[in-house]
């Protein structure tokens, strides 16, 4: 994994850029996914879904995630009112008609990023609660290899000053510690289940 610059989010003609104009760019990453075509970012999606979610994680990210939660309950950040629909609309309220109508992607109950839509090379996912309304919009775009490989872009509309105290203060752990687990967890899941997908599906996806 390799931290790029906003440009390299912002350059791709991704559809959320039109859904997103009032967020912030927060942080784009790369991951490594050798041997990847075009055509293969759903067996990338299904290879991430198999890994497993942060309960899988290593147990420094496990116990971030915990004392995060923890914090949420005994302050009331993640209460219902200051969810998605509530607190701030979904972005599925701006989806044009065909987005609208495009698969959305499975929810899973313990993982807190909600469906948004998921198309043939990107996808969204988003969460709100009292500190912020934040988008992981995942992509697939062709390396400098040649390869295809996966992009991750965080954008965050933090609520109000303290919305960007917390995005300053977890900054620390999300560059020491999540975003590191989260790169072996993903880049494994590739070799291991991402080519095996692909290959069920009915071939290497190149062109």
């Amino acid at each position: 994994m390799s931290r790029r610059a906003a440009t390299d989010y912002t350059e791709q003609p991704w559809r959320i850029h039109a859904l997103t104009r009032d967020f912030t760019v927060e942080d784009v990453w790369a991951f490594r996914t050798p041997g990847a075509g075009p055509g293969d970012f759903p067996a990338m999606l299904a290879a991430m879904r198999a890994a497993g979610g942060p309960a899988t994680q290593t147990l420094p990210v496990r116990f971030l995630f915990a004392v995060r939660w923890k914090l949420g309950a005994l302050l009331g950040w993640d209460k219902a009112a200051a969810g998605v629909g509530r607190r701030v609309d979904s972005l599925r309220d701006r989806l044009p008609d065909d987005l609208r109508a495009a698969p959305r992607g499975p929810d899973d109950e313990i993982m807190p990023l909600k469906a948004v839509y998921e198309l043939d090379s990107e996808a969204a996912r988003e969460l709100a609660n009292k500190t912020v309304h934040t988008v992981m919009h995942l992509g697939w775009v062709r390396g400098a290899d040649g390869d295809h490989e996966l992009r991750m872009a965080v954008l965050v509309k933090p609520n109000g000053r303290f919305g960007r105290y917390y995005m300053a203060a977890i900054a620390p752990f999300r560059y020491l510690v999540v975003y590191p687990a989260l790169t072996r967890q993903w880049e494994r899941a590739w070799l291991e289940h991402g080519r095996q997908a692909r290959g069920a599906a009915g071939g290497p996806g190149r062109s």
